[in-house]
């Protein structure tokens, strides 16, 4: 005969199957809550599709009548306003669907560590991984704070690539392309291998993820992933700035440094009234930004990539509009005019002996012919493990990743040998990069529509809100 438990086991034993019983229970009720959660977020997901088509609509007319303007722009802005409410429940919604039967702390943190810095590999910005500088981290408060890159300049940090502010892409493209042409060492020397990796990140996992953050040897560094700085997020940017961002590019922080220009190349009579040329060229330009701007958020995927492709070929035009004059006044100088030209730029700090973007061209060659793992598999491997395509979505999904493999061997092949040293050089190089940008995007959107027009409801809200790891 077996011995009875004695009193202290069958206390154990209770104690056990009660704890048993709670934990049972806890599942249930985060069950329950999963299932709501996944019902509100597929009625969400066809109201805000049906938002989007009236936004759409309305967009699309053209009343005529001051009257009729105005009752128009009322309905837009009430519907963007509705739209901007529900993707904001529909985010907050899936935030708390993540948080639901979340991994141990200590898992959790590991495999987050493991994912950003598998993310790491494989990229145009890989080869700045190893550069933990102080001026490494100084990029990363600049980049995360949305800064503009004169206000960069005022805190002596060098200028970087800004991915969104609000609903708009590339918020400082105007400013970028003319200060990058005038003086590309007061940028981050990573500026364009981020772009690249932004224009990826950005279509699928929107201005939040972890990937499109700065690249660091540690991955604690990435605010998204428990890292210590707290700077302004993108979506806090007021009204007002993105409204002086958008009517106004060529005012204030994104202004010409024309004066300077003038100052140190004091150009004779006949190069002024070329420079005049470049400053009636550099207006027009602005005015080809005024349309690129969006007023509302851009939640889906087809939608950014769409906001993307207009702000590139604004971006594209106003170089191509600018280039002939900039060519003509630079040709006027003197040798002693162009080296006093080429000195000019903002105070960072001492400058090196070695250009940034020298270092950058430098740093590995054979870096922009490399595979680009993360870029072209992790978004497919992410979308694939929260979609779980099936069928003809799964033959989507391979076009998808076709597509997007195609788009980042049209970056790879716009990665130059090396970096001009004249103003005209780096303008020339710019407006390449930007071209191959641009087919980039139009070769990834038809695919990306396909694709997203098979998905239902719910397969949709997983899509727009795609996490980061694949066991989130």
């Amino acid at each position: 005969m077996s011995a009875r438990p004695s009193r202290q086991e069958q206390r154990e034993q209770r104690a056990q199957q009660h704890q048993q019983q709670i934990q049972q229970r806890q599942q249930m009720v985060q069950q329950r809550q999963r299932e709501m959660l996944t019902r509100q977020g597929t009625e969400r997901q066809t109201r805000i599709d049906r938002l989007q088509q009236r936004v759409q609509q309305l967009q699309s007319q053209k009343p005529e009548g001051l009257r009729a303007q105005h009752a128009q722009e009322r309905m837009l802005r009430t519907q963007n306003r509705l739209l901007q409410r529900e993707q904001g429940m529909q985010q907050r919604d899936q935030a708390r669907l993540q948080r639901l039967g979340p991994e141990p702390a200590a898992v959790g943190r590991a495999a987050t560590a493991a994912a950003v810095l598998a993310a790491g590999r494989g990229r145009f910005a890989e080869r700045f991984r190893e550069q933990a500088t102080a001026q490494s981290r100084a990029a990363l408060i600049t980049r995360e704070s949305g800064w503009a890159p004169r206000q960069a300049w005022r805190h002596r940090h060098p200028a970087v690539f800004v991915a969104w502010l609000g609903p708009v892409f590339w918020p400082y493209a105007y400013s970028d392309i003319f200060d990058y042409t005038f003086w590309s060492y007061a940028y981050e020397p990573g500026y364009w291998a981020y772009a690249y990796d932004d224009f990826v990140d950005t279509v699928f996992w929107g201005g939040d993820g972890a990937y499109s953050a700065y690249a660091s040897t540690n991955p604690y560094d990435y605010p998204q992933t428990g890292g210590s700085y707290r700077a302004r997020r993108s979506s806090s940017v007021s009204p007002r700035a993105l409204r002086q961002l958008c009517d106004a590019p060529d005012k204030g922080v994104t202004a010409w440094p024309f004066a300077s220009i003038t100052q140190a190349v004091r150009p004779t009579p006949e190069q002024r009234s070329l420079l005049d040329d470049l400053k009636a060229a550099a207006r027009r330009a602005a005015d080809a930004f005024k349309q690129s701007c969006n007023d509302s958020y851009a939640l889906t995927p087809p939608g950014r990539l769409r906001a993307m492709t207009n702000r590139l070929s604004a971006t594209l035009e106003a170089v191509k509009i600018v280039r002939p004059a900039l060519e003509k006044f630079y040709g006027s100088l003197s040798d002693e005019q162009q080296a006093r030209f080429n000195a000019l730029g903002p105070n960072i700090g001492e400058r090196s002996q070695q250009q940034p973007q020298q270092q950058e061209a430098n740093a590995q060659p054979d870096s922009c012919g490399d595979p680009k793992s993360s870029l072209t598999q992790l978004p497919i491997e992410r979308i694939d493990a929260a979609v779980q395509p099936a069928g003809k979505q799964k033959e989507a999904l391979d076009r998808l990743s076709d597509a997007t493999k195609q788009a980042v061997q049209a970056l790879q092949a716009a990665c130059p040998d090396q970096v001009p040293l004249t103003p005209v050089g780096r303008l020339e190089a710019m407006q390449i990069r930007l071209q191959a940008m641009l087919e980039a995007a139009n070769g990834v959107l038809p695919a990306l529509d396909e694709f997203y027009a098979t998905l239902s409801s719910e397969q949709k809200a997983r899509f727009n809100t795609l996490p980061r790891t694949a066991s989130q």
